[in-house]
């Protein structure tokens, strides 16, 4: 294993929303991704999810009240709570999710990735 530099792996992608890998940590992946916009309401049946914003600032909707993460700061989505991240600009983010986990949780549509790419 390597040191991982977050800027340097930011900055070899600029798809939004299309976690990578960058880690693994047991059995959950370190992904990066872009957010910009937003991405739907989603829930994770099973497992929680973890965000960490590195860079902007990013908004997660929860059904009961609305969560700001600047950067630094993280928040875990408990696993069955239904969230909607949205960015208004561009936000680097890093999160932590199982390997069995889909990135849009209960949601499969044309955004849902059945495979990460590693970088």
């Amino acid at each position: 294993m390597e040191k991982v530099n977050l800027h340097e792996k930011f900055a070899l992608f600029h798809q939004y929303w299309t976690p990578k890998i960058v880690g693994e940590y047991n059995d959950s992946y370190v992904l990066l991704a872009k957010f910009n916009g937003e991405l739907f309401w989603h829930q994770h049946e099973a497992e929680d999810e973890f965000f960490l914003v590195i860079k902007g600032k990013l908004l997660l909707k929860l059904r009961d009240r609305d969560i700001w993460l600047e950067e630094g700061e993280f928040f875990i989505v408990p696993q069955g709570v239904e969230h909607l991240p949205i960015a208004e600009e561009e936000v680097q983010v890093l999160v932590l999710d199982l390997k069995s986990a889909k990135h849009t949780g209960n949601v499969v549509n044309e955004r849902t990735l059945t495979t990460y790419e590693r970088i």
